[in-house]
């Protein structure tokens, strides 16, 4: 192994790895009211309401099968009777048509905001290299995907890319199983590795947001202005009572 081979798959994804913990944790102690997706859908909606789904959806769909693909040990599949040919099959397809949904989502999006001048004059400059990263491994990730497993005879990530993944995480990182792995695929890793040291610096913080809190939350009442109550209603409990205007005081 040369010095090239520990640089790119052991110090520059610890590197990577600790920016992004750090760099989300000041700019959420430092800038909570930049931590925002920055919607623009007030300046256009029309291609937006297209795009954003199928980005959004097709992207999950892509980050699902990467957990289980990376993170998965192949035999812990094969207990629950995903065979390899059937994972070949869902892998390949199924991803196939994640990174379709996903490629012409973002396409859509990038070209809403360069061509639609109230959107571009909002766009900033870590969002265009938010997207020349992120439209990257995309590419990349695809290209693999049509090259190796659809046109060509298969290639087994699961045995090289997935095991130095964990690796990493273990703290035992072995940089010789990314040494014969195929150019694109190591294109790849390194647009995605380099995508997480940009992600707190950028818009896509907002991943951290989701609302989960709705699911829990209590129900918003809204109360008319007029009483709607009738003779036989039931008296308001305490701290229902109908807000009055001052001037319906006055008037008392």
């Amino acid at each position: 192994m040369t010095a090239w081979d520990y640089l790119l798959w052991v110090a520059f994804p610890y590197a990577a790895s600790g920016v992004f913990v750090v760099g989300h944790l000041l700019r959420y102690r430092y800038d909570q009211f930049g931590w925002t997706s920055r919607s623009s859908q007030t300046y256009e909606n029309r291609l937006l309401r297209w795009g954003s789904p199928m980005f959004h959806y097709g992207i999950l769909m892509v980050i699902g099968g990467h957990v289980v693909g990376l993170f998965i040990p192949k035999p812990w599949l094969e207990f629950f009777g995903v065979t390899e040919h059937l994972y070949h099959l869902g892998a390949t397809w199924l991803g196939t048509f994640a990174a379709v949904l996903t490629v012409a989502g973002l396409t859509i999006l990038i070209y809403r905001r360069r061509l639609t001048k109230r959107v571009l004059l909002v766009t900033t400059v870590m969002d265009k290299v938010m997207y020349v990263f992120l439209a990257s491994t995309i590419l990349f990730g695809t290209t693999a995907t049509v090259l190796y497993q659809i046109f060509g005879g298969g290639y087994d990530y699961r045995g090289s890319i997935s095991p130095w993944i964990r690796s990493l995480y273990s703290f035992q990182p072995d940089p010789a199983l990314m040494s014969d792995v195929p150019f694109f695929f190591q294109l790849h890793v390194l647009t995605a590795t380099t995508l997480f040291l940009l992600w707190p610096f950028t818009r896509l913080v907002h991943v951290f947001s989701a609302p989960l809190g709705y699911l829990v939350r209590p129900y918003v009442v809204y109360r008319s202005r007029d009483d709607p109550r009738g003779a036989g209603s039931r008296a308001p409990r305490r701290g229902w009572e109908k807000s009055e205007s001052p001037l319906e005081r006055l008037r008392k």
